[in-house]
Formats: structure tokens, C-alpha cells, sequence
């Protein structure tokens, strides 16, 4: 008997960049791996949400500071009208500010513009893979310089948690909605927020962010 070894579908991708040689330039990076397909692309705000919302991509990519709307508020709203795409942002703000702000409202990468060339296709695939992606250059910022090394969890704290809430601690450290948390989970949009709220207090945690460095620092991204 022959086995046909059907081929994995591609990692459908929308780009957002007000700046038309930047949006080509991605396009054509994207373009060069038969992994990904581009199968939109917006220069403001309010066009990426409408098409976002329209195609239901993978993966949107998208610029922080574009017109009408800008990245931080889409990204908001994409949480909303587009729950299972995962955003990565892509931008020259090094600033800490944003990119703390982003990752709070669950974005599940950041990569800046002058790394694009040599990282773009690999902060996609990571992404896709349920994996956190943080440029090298702005990593130590986002998380703090000791970022893995600054909080130390104790044995008692990791088993004061059950496995429901590390599992969707661990989602929601790669950047998952809570809706797509409690599709993949099989479970209410309510009882993924009380998981997580409860967890969050067991751990003394009030942000994303520093959600994110405890799933780091015990190396639960890479099981995501």
C-alpha cells in the first residue's frame, strides 16, 4: 500500500507597515520560505484589523506606529476579532515601555526592523509554534536584565500549582487569548480567567510581564 504524505499546509501571514518599501521588503522575506503565505497586506490601522478580521490569518505582523490606528490599540483589537492569529510585532522602538506594554496585552513577539533580514523567518516560525519570540537586542529590557535569574521560584511554589493553571499559565505566556486558551483546553472562557487568576495570586504576580519571565526562567515556552 502507498502512503501519500499529504504536505503541511502553509503558515498564513498578514502584513501591516504604513511604509511601502518596508511592506515589500517583508513580503519578499516571507515570500522566499514555501513554509509561509502571504495572504494580506495593509499600510494603516484600521485596514489590518478590517482584513485580519475578514481573513483570519495565522500570524499578523505588524508595525507599532502606523496611521489610524496604531500597533499596541490593533493588537488589542485583534485579541478580540481575531483570537487565534498571533501578533508579532515589527518596529524600531527599543523603548521598554512599549514593549512591555505589548507583551501585558499578549503579544507573542517583538522583533526590531534592523534584525528583520537575518531573524524575520525565524521569529514567524516560533511564533506559530505557540513559542514567544523576543529580539536578542531587547530581550534583557523587556524582562529585565536578569531576566531569568530574578525571580527564583520555590519547589513549594511550582507545586502549589496545579497542572490545568501551569498549562494555561504557560499559554498565556506565549501569547494566547483567553479564548483560544480555552479552545485548545476544551474549556470555558471563565474557567481559563479563574485558572489564571488563581495561579497569578499562588505566584504573588500582577503583570504579563512577569508571567512571562517565571515561564522563562522554568523553561515552559519551549513545551508550548
Amino acid at each position: 500500500m502507498i502512503v501519500e504524505h499529504l504536505p503541511m499546509p502553509r503558515v498564513r501571514v498578514l502584513i501591516a507597515d504604513d511604509h511601502p518599501i518596508v511592506l515589500a521588503g517583508v513580503k519578499a522575506l516571507i515570500d522566499g520560505d514555501t513554509s509561509l503565505e502571504v495572504i494580506g497586506e495593509a499600510r494603516d490601522g484600521r485596514t489590518a484589523l478590517r482584513v485580519a478580521t475578514e481573513l483570519q490569518p495565522d500570524i499578523v505582523v505588524l508595525d507599532i506606529s502606523m496611521p489610524g490606528l496604531n500597533g499596541v490599540k490593533l493588537a488589542e483589537q485583534l485579541r478580540v476579532t481575531c483570537p487565534k492569529c498571533r501578533v508579532l510585532a515589527l518596529t524600531v522602538h527599543e523603548d521598554r515601555g512599549y514593549i512591555r506594554q505589548l507583551l501585558d496585552i499578549g503579544i507573542a513577539g517583538y522583533l526590531l526592523k534592523r534584525s528583520a533580514p537575518e531573524e524575520l523567518i525565524r521569529a514567524i516560525r516560533a511564533v506559530a509554534a505557540n513559542g514567544l519570540y523576543l529580539d536578542p537586542a531587547v530581550a534583557s529590557k523587556a524582562l529585565g536584565r536578569t531576566a531569568l535569574s530574578l525571580h527564583h521560584p520555590t519547589q513549594g511554589e511550582v507545586q502549589d500549582l496545579s497542572d490545568r493553571e501551569i498549562e494555561v499559565l504557560r499559554l498565556t505566556a506565549s501569547g494566547h487569548s483567553n479564548k483560544s486558551i480555552a479552545a485548545e483546553l476544551r474549556i470555558g472562557v471563565k474557567t481559563v480567567e479563574t485558572y489564571k487568576a488563581r495561579a497569578m495570586e499562588k505566584l504573588g504576580f500582577r503583570t504579563r510581564v512577569e508571567l512571562v519571565r517565571y515561564v522563562i526562567s522554568k523553561g515552559w515556552l519551549s513545551d508550548c
